[in-house]
């Protein structure tokens, strides 16, 4: 285990000790009003807080609302404080990146909803806004190697977005309307009804926005709905969700073009297509000590893209399926003064996509096939002055099928096949040496697999290798809702990590030579007054090559620092305000591995701020993002080139109103 150990000289020990004093104050500072504790999925079944997932962070509905997020992605970054980049599609879906890894960060992380995966097998970002956010009950973000539950991906961790199962008695609803710079406008309604076991709920919305680029406009309607019934063991529910979107590309610019006006497209007659269609079937019953959940879900999607250039057009087109089905069960049961939690389920995916396209002709098919089993022990021992002691240890194993071909490739393939088989595995524990105060540590082994489009444009004739991670964290929580700090130190060891090499031929995917992330995250927030609340959340982590002629180097497109500071203010007037601000480090150009480029993208700080007046079931609010008008990116694939500059200063005016 030589290679999991962290040295005492790690630079990230410093801060962890800052924040194991303080800490330690905060376990033992006069205690103020607990906040009400929340429910959140522990080892995918929900769980009380004794036994929720160690260092979680949970975004609730409230949050999201009174930050005036208007989709789940920005909640995530707003709220949440990942870090995400601008999106390349003039869509609101930034990329999102946890614990550093670049422009791979959502094939790093693994997006659920309801349990339910929303990673495609290939090169896109999960589609988050096609989720109504007046369905959203909660945002789990668990950091951290996650293979063992969730499967390949999860090195970087794991964000669940769980939506409302079930309503109150009785009808009520929402309307909501919102309008703003760049002929912005985001309408809105949801409407819930509940009586005895059977309930049910259905949302819409209607957005739009010519967004801050030239040919940058984006169009969305959503709908979703669901049906629930409890039956005293158990309940049984069904969900669907539709998502029709357009989308107009405005390209890269230069460095020199990016200062002369940022606002102006390279690419001013490109556009595209997205439509998603996804149904999700769930049960959950009890038996005594024994219980049983399984969800089926159908997602379809239909993708269209026209790319034009001098003397020409090129036209994408493709439809791709995904089926999940992911039936589980967990036994708790008490033996002697220890409470025991055997979690075991199987995970079976099926993807493929046919395409249609002036260049590709690549039609693929995947299918997985997963047994996984985590047995976590809960415990008191008082007598040695430790409470709520836990020891979880879980093991994954995980199957692949890949099928490929495409006649139009150079030089073409033809009906390749592959398998590729993998195990995940890890050991966490944490215990409360003190009231309000607990230790915790986690060791283990995530993986993730090359999806369809990275191996279609490989460094070599075999389908890249599977990228191992060895994850070790250690941290602390002290102190209570109302005051709490959370500190974590983590360390990613990676073999074979997949990326895009610009440096090979004329680019492309490759198993790179050793790599590591490794840094801290720091947590906080604390109720100054009963109506003023501070939160604040702080990642560091350095990532560079560890083997091979680029050792020593900084791995592209990863900031050192990303803090997040926000203050929301909750008087019992009906007023109400938040403001939150965001630094993001420098980093280096997406194409610079040898690290020769003389710039880097510049660091940056963005403020976004919200104040709204409720009078009974009215709330008219103002909202501004990047309230400074900051001329930044966050994206930028060449040295001084490939920048995609990010949105100017928004305002926005909203109305809404609940019964």
């Amino acid at each position: 285990m030589k290679s999991a150990v962290v040295p005492r000289s790690a630079p990230a020990f410093k801060p962890l000790a800052l924040a194991c004093a303080l800490s330690v104050l905060a376990a033992h500072a006069p205690a103020q009003e607990t906040l009400p504790s929340i429910v959140i999925t522990g080892a995918r079944f929900p769980a009380q807080t004794a036994a929720a997932p160690i260092g979680a962070t949970v975004i609730t509905a409230e949050d999201i609302r009174r930050a005036g997020a208007t989709d789940v992605n920005a909640a995530i970054r707003k709220v949440g404080g990942v870090y995400g980049r601008q999106s390349l599609d003039a869509s609101p879906d930034f990329a999102l990146d946890l614990r550093g890894f670049g422009a791979n960060g959502p094939q790093n992380m693994v997006v659920l909803v309801d349990g339910v995966r929303l990673n495609e097998n290939e090169l896109t970002n999960a589609i988050l806004s096609s989720i109504p956010v007046d369905t959203v009950e909660r945002i789990e973000i668990q950091r951290g190697g996650s293979s063992v539950l969730w499967g390949e991906g999860a090195t970087g961790g794991v964000i669940n977005i769980i939506t409302r199962r079930g309503v109150q008695g009785g009808t009520h609803g929402s309307l909501f309307a919102e309008a703003g710079r760049f002929d912005a406008h985001d309408l809105r309604a949801s409407l819930s009804h509940g009586a005895g076991p059977l309930s049910f709920d259905l949302a819409v919305a209607d957005r739009g926005t010519d967004n801050y680029r030239a040919n940058s406009a984006f169009k969305q309607k959503t709908a979703s709905g669901g049906v629930q019934y409890n039956y005293g063991a158990g309940k049984a529910g069904l969900r669907f969700e539709r998502s029709e979107q357009d989308a107009r590309f405005p390209g890269s610019l230069t460095e020199a073009q990016f200062h002369a006006d940022p606002r102006q497209a390279s690419t001013p007659d490109d556009f595209g297509s997205l439509e998603t269609d996804r149904v999700t079937a769930f049960v959950e019953h009890r038996i005594g000590g024994l219980e049983l959940a399984a969800e089926l879900s159908q997602r379809e999607r239909e993708v269209s893209a026209n790319y034009f250039y001098t003397g020409g057009v090129t036209r994408v087109a493709y439809d791709a399926s995904q089926t999940q089905f992911s039936p589980r069960l967990r036994h708790t049961a008490t033996i002697g003064d220890k409470r025991n939690e055997l979690v075991a389920g199987i995970d079976l995916v099926r993807w493929d996509r046919q395409t249609t396209s002036d260049f590709s002709l690549g039609d693929a098919k995947q299918d997985s096939k997963a047994v996984y089993l985590r047995n976590e022990v809960l415990w008191n021992a008082p007598q040695y002055g430790l409470q709520n002691a836990r020891l979880a240890i879980g093991g994954r194993h995980e199957r692949f099928t890949k099928d490929y071909s495409d006649p139009l490739a150079y030089p073409p393939v033809v009906n390749e096949h592959r398998r590729q088989s993998i195990n995940a595995w890890s050991l966490e524990g944490s215990v409360d040496p003190l009231p309000q105060l607990t230790v915790f540590a986690r060791l283990g082994r995530s993986y993730r697999i090359a999806n369809v489009d990275e191996n279609s444009l490989r460094g070599g004739p075999e389908v890249l290798a599977p990228q191992i991670s060895r994850d070790l964290e250690l941290g602390v929580t002290a102190g209570s809702a109302a005051r709490q700090l959370t500190a974590r130190l983590f360390r990613h060891r990676l073999t074979d990590e997949i990326f895009y090499d610009p440096t090979i031929g004329w680019g492309a995917n490759t198993n790179l030579d050793p790599t590591r992330r490794q840094g801290f995250e720091l947590e906080g927030q604390h109720a100054l007054t009963e109506a003023l609340r501070l939160t604040a959340k702080w990642q560091r982590v350095d990532a560079e090559f560890t083997g091979g002629p680029n050792a020593g180097r900084e791995m592209v497109l990863v900031p050192k620092n990303v803090v997040t500071l926000r203050a929301a203010w909750t008087p019992a007037s009906g007023h109400s305000a938040d403001i939150g601000a965001q630094r993001v480090d420098s980093q280096r150009y997406g194409s610079d591995f040898s690290n020769g480029c003389g710039a880097r993208i510049p660091s940056y700080t963005t403020l976004d701020a919200r104040y709204a007046y409720r009078v009974g079931g009215w709330e008219a609010a103002v909202t501004a993002l990047n309230l400074a008008d900051r001329q930044y990116y966050s994206n930028a694939f060449g040295c001084r080139a490939g920048i995609y500059p990010s949105d100017g200063r928004q305002l926005k005016l909203s109305l809404r109103y609940d019964f």
